[in-house]
C-alpha cells in the first residue's frame, strides 16, 4: 500500500531502532555497518580474554670480583677538630721611618721582592736642605777647630777653648750624619725576600712613620693558627704532632705546635696555637682548615673513608651478605687521618666493598677476592 506522511506499517514497526532515528539512511547500508561494527567488537574482545602475558626473560647478571674490608670497632683516639687560617711564618708591613710624599711605589701585589730592593721613593727635598745646612756648620766648626788648635800652639788660646770648639764640630759631625740617614730612608726598602701581599698606599700620598705602605709574607715558610678553646689546650703541648686538613685539599697534612700562646684571649676565652707546615706548594697563605686536637681514646665503628659512596646528601656503603652486595644508608662523623666514623647503619664484624663502587648494584652478585 502507498505509503504516506505521518504513517507507518508493521515491517518498518519490527526493523532496528536504528532505522527509525535515522531514516534517511539505505536500510542495506545500515544493516552492513551494524554488522562490521558487531564484529569488530567481539573479535577485540575474543582477543583481549584470550591474549597471555608472558614476562621477559631476565638475564643473570656476572658476579662482579671485590675486595672487602671489615667494619672496625677497636678504640682509638679520638678528635676534636678547631678552625684555623695558613699564615705566614714571617710577615711584615713595611712602613716610611720619615715623613714625604710618595714620589714612587715601585711594587704591586703579588710581585716577588728581595731583600734590600727598592719598595718606594719620597720626596727627599727638605731633608736635602737639611743636609746641605748640616755640611755648612760641619765645615765652619771644622775651620774654627783648626784655627784654635793652632791658636792654642802658639799660646794665644787656652786648651778650654779648644775643647769646646772641638765639642761644636762634633755636634756638627752628628747632625750630618742625622740628615744623611734621613735623606736614605726616603728610600723604602724589603726588608726581607717575599711576596707583596697588599697595597696600601699610592703615588701622591703622604707617607709617615706608622702607616703602612705595603704587606710582604715569605710564602716558602707556612703555619697553620687556630684559636683553641680551655677544654682542648691542655691536651697538646709544644712538639706534638697534629693532623690538619685544608678545605682545598682532600689529603692530611701534619702540623708540628711550636707556639702555645700562654695567655687566653679575654673575649673569646681561647688560646692561639701555631703548628709549623711541610713545604708545599699546594699551600698558600689565607687558606681555611681545620685541626684535630686529641681528646682520650673512643669506641666508634669506622671505615676507610674512601668505601663512602655520595648519592647527594646521601651516604651509602654497599655491605656483603649472602655473596651480594647490598646498598645501605650509613651517617658518617669525624674523618681522622683516611679513617672516617660510622655513626649509624653499621656494627663492628661487617664487611663493606673497597673497591669497584661504581660497578656495584643493590643486589649484585660478587665474588670476594684477598
Amino acid at each position: 500500500m502507498p505509503l504516506t506522511p505521518g504513517t507507518t506499517t508493521q515491517t518498518a514497526s519490527t526493523e532496528s531502532p536504528l532505522l527509525v532515528k535515522a531514516p534517511f539512511l539505505p536500510a542495506f547500508r545500515l544493516r552492513r555497518a551494524v554488522l562490521i561494527a558487531t564484529g569488530l567488537a567481539t573479535l577485540i574482545v575474543s582477543t583481549a580474554c584470550k591474549r597471555e602475558y608472558t614476562p621477559a626473560p631476565i638475564s643473570a647478571q656476572a658476579a662482579v670480583k671485590i675486595r672487602t674490608v671489615t667494619v672496625s670497632g677497636e678504640a682509638r683516639t679520638g678528635t676534636e677538630e678547631a678552625v684555623g687560617t695558613v699564615r705566614a711564618r714571617l710577615r711584615a708591613s713595611v712602613e716610611a721611618k720619615v715623613a714625604g710624599r710618595i714620589q714612587e711605589l715601585l711594587v704591586s701585589p703579588g710581585q716577588l721582592v728581595h731583600k734590600g730592593d727598592p719598595v718606594a721613593v719620597l720626596d727627599g727635598r727638605e731633608i736635602r736642605a737639611r743636609l746641605d745646612s748640616a755640611q755648612a756648620v760641619l765645615e765652619q766648626a771644622t775651620k774654627d777647630y783648626n784655627r784654635t788648635a793652632k791658636l792654642n800652639l802658639d799660646g794665644a788660646a787656652t786648651a778650654a777653648e779648644v775643647d769646646a770648639v772641638r765639642a761644636r764640630q762634633r755636634v756638627a759631625a752628628a747632625g750630618v750624619a742625622e740628615a744623611e740617614a734621613m735623606l736614605e730612608h726616603t728610600r723604602v726598602i724589603a726588608p726581607f725576600e717575599g711576596v707583596i701581599t697588599r697595597k696600601l698606599a699610592d703615588v701622591g700620598d703622604l707617607a709617615t712613620p706608622g702607616r703602612p705602605l705595603v704587606e710582604i709574607e715569605d710564602p716558602t715558610q707556612l703555619r697553620f693558627e687556630a684559636d683553641l678553646p680551655e677544654a682542648l689546650v691542655d691536651g697538646i703541648k709544644l712538639g706534638s704532632t697534629l693532623s690538619i686538613r685544608l678545605s682545598s685539599s682532600p689529603e692530611l697534612l701534619k702540623g708540628v705546635v711550636s707556639e702555645i700562646a700562654p695567655m687566653a684571649e679575654s673575649a673569646s676565652r681561647t688560646y692561639l696555637v701555631k703548628l709549623s707546615l711541610p713545604q708545599s706548594t699546594s699551600i698558600r697563605a689565607g687558606q681555611f682548615g681545620r685541626v684535630g686536637v686529641p681528646i682520650g681514646e673512643i669506641r666508634v665503628p669506622h671505615l676507610p673513608a674512601a668505601t663512602l659512596v655520595q648519592r647527594g646528601q646521601l651516604e651509602f656503603v654497599f655491605v656483603i651478605d649472602s655473596g651480594k652486595a647490598q646498598l645501605r644508608l650509613v651517617r658518617s662523623g669525624k674523618r681522622f687521618d683516611d679513617q672516617i666514623e660510622i655513626i649509624s647503619g653499621l656494627i663492628p664484624g661487617e664487611k663493606v666493598a673497597a673497591d669497584k663502587l661504581a660497578e656495584l648494584r643493590d643486589g649484585q652478585p660478587v665474588e670476594l677476592v684477598p
